[in-house]
């Protein structure tokens, strides 16, 4: 491409190629343009690190890490905080440090694969801080690559360390974000969490409940206590809004052991052999 006159070293009156032109490619007018680019750049940094594909981590950006939650709860005690939250967040810290180890111990898995088609089952989260902050670590302490996918929020902080520098990408759309969750994903797991958490659980089993998405795709409820009170998928069984079938959609479990066990052997039966990605 010939070299162009930088916009910041135009005259006033001078043309500007539209897309360097900072108005034009914020208006309504450049959307699609926008969109388009927020699904190139990640398909161009995957093609680029040789990512076939991910496991997907998801879960409550809230939940601290037992060293923090610790500090918080001997501060609370110390008359600088709430006793009930701080005891509260240090029970909850434990999906932090079964989300850290679960994912250290899937990017060890993984790297130690014997496969030529790339780098396989790489560990991708939201980018926040918790859950997902405890997933991106994990995998980081393993010594593989990790992905965070983050979104541009009015209160959201900003991405997580343990994010691998150049798979560290920010999303203005929602619905470009959870295309990139999703395609490359060959395993889901969803540890303790709010909207956003059963936003994405109930998106995936509407997927592979219709069909949509033809690829095996293991899903792990994680932290059955939690679930239990949070909802009851049986009910929806019983009432005849879904088949007793579709509950087989997900695995329930609160082991570190179990869940891995189950990820590894549902990636070795179909995804192993079925390198890249695709629905």
């Amino acid at each position: 491409m010939d070299k162009k006159t930088p916009v910041s070293e135009t005259l006033p009156g001078d043309p500007v190629e539209a897309y360097n032109n900072p108005e034009f490619m914020a208006s309504v007018d450049a959307r699609p343009l926008r969109i388009l680019a927020e699904y190139l750049q990640p398909k161009q940094k995957f093609e680029r690190h040789d990512i076939d594909d991910t496991i997907l981590f998801f879960g409550s950006a809230r939940v601290k890490s037992r060293e923090d939650a610790e500090r918080m709860l001997e501060e609370a005690k110390a008359g600088r905080g709430d006793v009930k939250d701080a005891e509260r967040a240090l029970a909850m810290s434990r999906y932090y440090e079964d989300s850290r180890e679960l994912a250290r111990r899937l990017t060890e898995w993984s790297l130690n694969l014997n496969d030529c088609h790339g780098r396989r089952f790489v560990v991708c989260t939201g980018a926040g801080p918790g859950i997902m902050e405890a997933a991106n670590r994990g995998a980081r302490e393993a010594g593989g690559e990790t992905i965070g996918l983050g979104i541009t929020l009015p209160k959201e902080e900003t991405n997580n360390p343990y994010v691998s520098p150049d798979l560290n990408f920010e999303f203005h759309y929602f619905f470009t974000r959870k295309f990139w969750f999703l395609y490359p994903a060959k395993a889901l797991v969803l540890m303790p969490g709010g909207f956003g958490t059963l936003d994405e659980l109930f998106e995936t089993l509407t997927l592979l409940q219709t069909r949509k998405m033809k690829k095996r795709l293991p899903v792990v409820l994680f932290g059955t206590e939690y679930w239990d009170k949070v909802f009851n998928l049986e009910a929806l069984a019983e009432f005849g809004a879904i088949n007793h079938e579709d509950l087989k959609l997900i695995h329930r479990t609160s082991s570190v052991d179990e869940a891995f066990d189950y990820i590894v052997d549902e990636l070795c039966k179909h995804a192993l052999p079925n390198p890249g990605t695709g629905m």
